[in-house]
């Protein structure tokens, strides 16, 4: 999908218009080959540089070629799939944004999937956006991303404390599926993070992207927001590790709690049938020739079976 945007500098309004125009933002999602083979020709942009954004696994970074600068930074996302199987899971993706020099007052966003990061700009949700500051408009998008860091690694925190309670009740795989699929999404957030922080700095050294003294406080706030993002991750991985141990520990007590029963059980068993069998040797025996012998021997297999349960129990076996 392709659309333009562009805000008008007379009047400051923001709308979607049809055709290229100076200072305009052209947003491809999940783009079919002939949208960015046109896009690259028509903004002189490489074609693989464009369509290097479009892989999955892209790292982070930021290139400057003559004409134009690329950037390209990880944004979350939580995977629907995996949320209709009753499980938290998160993702990311990257996103590219590309941005003239000084003379071509354009921006290009390329992502494979819709993100409501975009939404949120495409929608007009925020505030103080105009695409033709082109460095207010990457650190809005570099905060806004931090930002949704946050509510995501938030989210992921209250589905631990959720699977902590349920570790009290119940130790089911269920679980321990929910637990990996958390650990998984971590490790992507944590790595994601950190890549994206190098990003920031890079970006703040570099020349072709020009600074603002309007623009300090929202830089800012994005160097906080996304070192505070980086400090959750790293708590919350220590949270996870911990409850892991601890589910991995109460599994392991569990297993011995139900083979301690059963060796007792199997111990106090074993009391009745050494008694009956004794008694049923071919040899002279007590209560031989009696009418109640049977009821005897029941009797002294019940009050033996009784005293080693009484012991086991003073013993704290069961």
């Amino acid at each position: 999908m392709k659309a333009i945007y562009k805000t008008t500098e007379e009047t400051g309004i923001f709308e979607k218009i049809d055709t290229y125009c100076d200072g305009n933002w052209v947003c491809l999602i999940a783009p079919t080959a002939e949208e960015v083979q046109e896009v690259s020709q028509h903004f002189e942009i490489d074609l693989q540089d464009m369509v290097s954004a479009l892989d999955e696994d892209e790292r982070a970074r930021v290139d400057s070629d003559d004409d134009y600068t690329m950037i390209i930074i990880d944004v979350p996302y939580k995977d629907e799939e995996d949320s209709r199987e009753n499980r938290e899971s998160y993702g990311t993706v990257p996103l590219a944004i590309i941005l003239g020099d000084t003379d071509k007052r354009y921006i290009i966003t390329v992502c494979l999937r819709e993100l409501q990061l975009l939404d949120d700009f495409r929608g007009g949700k925020i505030k103080k956006f105009f695409t033709y500051k082109k460095t207010r408009f990457i650190l809005q998008i570099l905060y806004r991303n931090a930002t949704y860091y946050l509510h995501y690694l938030r989210m992921l925190e209250r589905s631990i404390g959720g699977i902590e309670d349920a570790l009290h009740k119940s130790t089911r795989n269920e679980e321990l599926f929910k637990l990996l699929a958390l650990d998984k999404s971590l490790v992507y957030l944590s790595n994601s993070l950190r890549a994206n922080g190098l990003v920031l700095d890079r970006l703040m050294r570099l020349d072709a992207v020009k600074k603002y003294p309007e623009d300090e406080e929202l830089l800012e706030d994005v160097i906080v927001e996304n070192q505070q993002a980086i400090e959750m991750a790293n708590v919350y991985s220590s949270i996870l590790d911990v409850t892991m141990e601890a589910y991995s520990s109460v599994i392991s007590n569990n297993l011995n709690s139900v083979m301690k029963v059963l060796t007792s059980a199997t111990l106090i068993m074993t009391i009745p049938t050494m008694i009956f069998s004794f008694f049923g040797m071919n040899v002279p025996l007590p209560w031989e020739h009696s009418a109640g012998g049977f009821w005897y021997i029941c009797l002294v297999s019940l009050i033996a079976t009784a005293i080693v349960v009484f012991f086991m129990f003073r013993r704290k076996m069961f």
